[in-house]
């Protein structure tokens, strides 16, 4: 009797043995198929925006940055009083200053953003591009006026004290194809702060539909170049896409939250391959 009781108990112990080494590798196994999932769908992310349409024409590509919480929405026009002229009375004129080397894009970066409500005005005596852009916050109705300064290197020392003056935002552009673009963004952020010690610093990357046909390496350095530079200025880093839309409106909806104060989220994006947001 006590030598069946041994059996059994061994037999028992011996089964309780196996299910736990079973479970254990069943675990194991689900583990490993989790992380393969996961990779797989860092890979699929990440090769979104390196598969942009070749075609300047074709429809823009999807970002994952969705705006949680707008900070505005646009007015395409200016609202008329009863006597059909421009009703001002509530309007505010907020000024923004953009800075940056020839044939970076700056200026196809403020027509899209300003649409068909302006066209550029050039301000002849100056040589800087003007465009309004009004919007409607929080009941309010803003009107942003942008000052492109030109490209030239003779500009910093011409055009840099008109722009800046009243400015409550700077953006400082540079090609992310050019190198030597975003070298020359310190020479015009020292000169700008000359002038305007209070204004948000922005720093964009232009052309990031042909950044991304880089070899992925000098991707990967520029992007951390223009990382450093953007916390030296203390600014936020955006990259951005005027021929795709992307990042452009959603510069202006952050200049406008840290302006005014309003609840709006901001996304951090630090992967290469996708544009980044970087403060």
């Amino acid at each position: 009797m006590h030598i069946l009781c041994k059996k059994t108990c061994f037999h028992f112990n011996l089964k309780k043995r196996i299910i736990w080494r079973i479970s254990i590798l069943r675990r194991y196994i689900r583990s490993m198929w989790t992380r393969f999932r996961a990779c797989c769908s860092i890979g699929k992310s990440s090769a979104r925006y390196r598969h942009l349409p070749p075609s300047r024409t074709a429809s823009p590509p999807q970002s994952r940055l969705v705006d949680r919480k707008p900070a505005a929405n646009i007015v395409p026009r200016r609202s008329l009083d009863d006597r059909g002229k421009d009703s001002t009375s509530d309007l505010v004129t907020l000024k923004i200053s953009l800075f940056g080397d020839c044939r970076i894009g700056k200026t196809s970066f403020l027509m899209k953003y300003a649409g068909e409500e302006k066209g550029g005005e050039e301000i002849k005596m100056t040589g800087i591009n003007h465009v309004d852009k009004t919007l409607n916050v929080e009941g309010a109705r803003i009107s942003y006026s942008i000052w492109e300064v030109g490209g030239h290197h003779s500009s910093i020392f011409d055009q840099i004290p008109a722009a800046c003056n009243d400015s409550v935002a700077m953006l400082f552009m540079f090609d992310l194809t050019s190198r030597c673009t975003l070298n020359s963004v310190i020479q015009w952020y020292q000169e700008a702060r000359k002038c305007n010690q209070n204004a948000i610093p922005v720093l964009i990357g232009t052309k990031f539909d042909d950044f991304i046909q880089l070899p992925i390496d000098l991707q990967w350095t520029i992007a951390s170049q223009a990382r450093s530079y953007a916390k030296a200025m203390n600014a936020t880093l955006f990259f951005s896409s005027a021929t795709y839309n992307i990042n452009v409106n959603k510069i202006f909806k952050f200049i406008t939250a840290k302006l005014f104060n309003l609840n709006w989220n901001l996304e951090r994006n630090l992967t290469i391959g996708e544009p980044i947001i970087d403060f």
